[in-house]
C-alpha cells in the first residue's frame, strides 16, 4: 500500500512538472536592436518587443521566458524547439515563410538610410555609396536586390555594429529601419535620414513553428485584445512617443 502511495505521488508530481513545463512559453527576441530589443549592463531584456511578448502572455494566461538569440541563429533554434516563438521585430517574407509560420502582424515597417549630416545621398546614387546594413534582413535584401551589382554592400551581424562602422568612415550609410534609425540619430549628433521612408510594404509578425495552430489562434486573439484595451498603444507611446501599428 505504501509503495502503491509513493507510486501514485511520483505520478501527480510528474504530471504536475508537465503541466508546469507547458504553461511556459519560450520567446526568443534578438536583444540587438534598440529601441525594439536589446539587453541592459544586468543582463536583462528590454524594449518594444519584450513588452509586447509579456503583455500578450498575460493575455494568454501563460508564463513567459525571453531568451536573447542571435539574429542569424534565430530561425534554427525556433525549428529546432528551442524556443517557442519569435518576437523580435521579424519580417514577414516569402523566404520565411517556407521555413516557419507567422502571427498577424503587429505593426509595419519602413526603411530608411542614415548618412552623416550634409551628404549627398538620394535613391538615384545610392549605389554609389559604400552601403551597410544587418544580414538576413529585409533591410540588406532590399540593398542587394536593387544596388547589389553597382554598390559594395557590407553586412554586419548587428545594426550596432553599422553603425559604428558608419561612425568610423568605412561605409557612406546605414540601410536599416525606420525606427531603429530614428532611435540612433537621437543619440548620435551629426548624422541624419538621407532617405527618411521606403515603404516596401514590410510587415512584422511573431514567429512560429510550422502547424502551432493553436499558439497562433491565441495569440492572434491576443493581439486583437492589446488593440482593443489600449495595451499595445501605451506600451508603443512609452518607446515611440506614438501609434507605430
Amino acid at each position: 500500500m505504501k509503495k502503491q502511495s509513493i507510486i501514485a505521488a511520483a505520478m501527480l508530481l510528474s504530471t504536475a512538472q508537465m503541466a508546469l513545463a507547458e504553461d511556459k512559453l519560450r520567446i526568443a527576441t534578438e536583444g540587438a536592436y534598440p529601441p525594439f530589443n536589446n539587453v541592459t549592463a544586468d543582463g536583462g531584456l528590454v524594449g518594444f518587443d519584450v513588452e509586447i511578448a509579456q503583455a500578450l502572455c498575460d493575455k494568454i494566461k501563460r508564463d513567459c521566458e525571453i531568451v536573447a538569440q542571435d539574429w542569424d541563429g534565430i530561425i534554427p533554434g525556433l525549428v529546432n524547439n528551442k524556443y517557442d516563438a519569435i518576437v523580435a521585430s521579424m519580417s514577414i517574407t516569402t523566404e520565411r515563410l517556407q521555413a516557419i509560420d507567422f502571427t498577424d502582424p503587429y505593426y509595419k515597417n519602413y526603411l530608411s538610410v542614415v548618412a552623416k549630416d550634409g551628404a549627398e545621398v538620394s535613391m538615384d546614387n545610392l549605389g554609389r555609396q559604400t552601403i551597410g546594413a544587418q544580414r538576413s534582413t529585409i533591410g540588406s535584401q532590399w540593398a542587394e536586390d536593387n544596388y547589389g551589382r553597382r554598390g559594395d554592400i557590407n553586412l554586419y551581424d548587428t545594426i550596432p555594429a553599422a553603425f559604428a562602422d558608419l561612425q568610423a568612415g568605412r561605409i557612406d550609410v546605414v540601410v536599416t529601419d525606420f525606427l531603429p534609425a530614428a532611435d540612433w540619430i537621437e543619440d548620435n549628433a551629426g548624422y541624419g535620414l538621407a532617405i527618411e521612408k521606403i515603404d516596401i510594404g514590410d510587415k512584422i509578425g511573431i514567429g512560429l513553428r510550422k502547424k502551432e495552430d493553436s499558439l497562433k489562434g491565441k495569440l492572434n486573439a491576443a493581439l486583437k485584445e492589446i488593440r482593443a484595451d489600449g495595451t499595445y498603444q501605451k506600451i508603443s507611446e512609452k518607446f515611440f512617443g506614438t501609434d507605430i501599428y
